[in-house]
């Protein structure tokens, strides 16, 4: 089951079933079942608030993944800065809907095993992002 909730900031304007059944369709392509997923849209305060207090990070960022996976089933809690993702979206030049799909798909990727800090990764998530993105529209 994905949940969708929001705390101090307006609930983005996304169709849920949709997007669950986009965010089932990714997972699949990566051979895994989605389980419990949920999502938390905060402001910028809230996940530096999170951002600090569980990981020990100083700074803003547009999510945070808590992965609880079981084998090849997905579970995971993600928390998303509002803020964060609009400014991407500015900085980036991109729609803000789309940036905003680009950051709920980031945290599926993530339960998957895809990683975005080593060498080369960044590359391989961003990747996936724009694949996953495609699937979206169809």
């Amino acid at each position: 089951m994905i949940t969708f909730q929001a705390e101090g900031v307006k609930m983005p304007k996304i169709k849920k079933r949709e997007t669950t059944a986009w965010i089932k369709a990714v997972a699949a392509t990566y051979g895994k079942r989605v389980g419990e997923i949920g999502y938390l849209f905060v402001d910028d305060e809230k996940i530096l608030e999170v951002n600090n207090e569980y990981l020990g990070h100083d700074y803003y960022t547009d999510i945070i993944t808590f992965d609880y996976d079981e084998g090849d089933l997905i579970n995971g809690d993600l928390v998303i800065s509002l803020d964060t993702v609009r400014s991407n979206a500015e900085l980036f030049k991109k729609p803000y809907e789309e940036e905003l799909f680009r950051v709920i798909i980031h945290g599926v990727l993530h339960l998957c095993g895809l990683n975005d800090k080593g060498p080369g990764e960044r590359e391989l998530m961003e990747a996936a992002e724009d694949k996953a993105l495609a699937l979206r529209k169809k």
